[in-house]
């Protein structure tokens, strides 16, 4: 199953997080037909948006990644809810790319430098908290570094990794988020780096040792204790309840140009790739349903 483990260390100082998502990244490559590159940018955003919504309070709280960074794959979102569990999707989900010359994934070429890295928290207020930073590698997790020290003004480390199997299943996804609490001693900065440069390659350790055997690479020499872990997985909010809702929202006169050509539409998620049907009868209902409230 995949999971979220938050840890604790240097009495409170640090806290980290580290988050095995291989089934969740692999179920979202399987709805959307990614490729290998496609797959591990969209995986490292799931990912991302799943440590982020996990850590809100909030109940029914959503968070949203959006990353659009000009590149040939275009938008990459994921959005996550207040207990891990995501949804995404790509623009461009069969982009094919060579692989860079160290011979990993081009992530960085596919999403592109040029643009944006958005965060939007919806807490249930009027308007959703909403924060941008520039993308300087479109890697993605350096992006979200600077995006939680220029909008949460914490000192953090994230590192999110994809690996794609030669028949372009996922191996393996995951990664880790570390940050430093307010007054924490400015020698832990140094030690935390040192531990994190010298670490394992990331996704080696994720497809070898698994998530859990980042708490001890990162944070060797300090006394650490895991104090949650909580399930995750790939999961869309999409209803016919919530179809219904975003036709009610057409203008009627538009909704008796799609009665006029009397048959059958289509609305398909864009996160899960269900199709829902949308008949003659529906519409009717939806316009006597509009011109009741006008008559009251």
């Amino acid at each position: 199953m995949d999971t979220i483990i938050r840890a604790t260390a240097a009495d409170g100082s640090i806290k980290m997080a580290v988050i095995s998502a291989r089934d969740t990244v692999q179920r979202a490559r399987e709805i959307h037909g990614c490729s290998p590159v496609a797959a591990a940018a969209l995986g490292r955003t799931l990912c991302a948006a799943s440590l982020l919504g996990e850590a809100m309070k909030e109940d029914n709280a959503s968070l949203t990644v959006r990353i659009n960074g000009g590149g040939p794959l275009g938008s990459v979102v994921a959005v996550s809810d207040h207990e891990g569990y995501v949804r995404g999707y790509v623009e461009n989900p069969g982009l094919e790319l060579p692989l860079r010359a160290d011979g990993k994934l081009d992530v960085g070429g596919a999403v592109g430098r040029g643009g944006l890295l958005t965060v939007s928290r919806d807490i249930g207020l009027k308007e959703p908290y909403i924060g941008s930073v520039e993308l300087v590698s479109g890697e993605i997790a350096e992006d979200l570094t600077r995006y939680l020290l220029s909008s949460d003004q914490v000192p953090s480390a994230c590192g999110l990794g994809v690996l794609v199997d030669t028949d372009r299943s996922v191996k393996a996804a995951g990664g880790f988020l570390v940050q430093l609490m307010p007054g924490a001693p400015e020698e832990l900065i140094d030690r935390l780096e040192e531990n994190i440069f010298l670490m394992d390659q990331l996704t080696t350790v994720l497809s070898e040792d698994g998530a859990e055997a980042l708490f001890s690479q990162i944070l060797k020499g300090f006394d650490w204790h895991v104090v949650a872990r909580v399930p995750i997985g790939y999961r869309c909010a999409c209803s016919r309840e919530r179809v219904d809702e975003a036709l009610s929202v057409i203008d009627p006169a538009e909704l008796r140009e799609m009665l006029d050509e009397a048959h059958d539409f289509t609305v398909r998620c864009q996160f899960c790739d269900k199709v829902y049907t949308v008949t003659p009868d529906d519409l009717r209902r939806m316009l006597a349903e509009k011109n009741s409230e006008k008559e009251k």
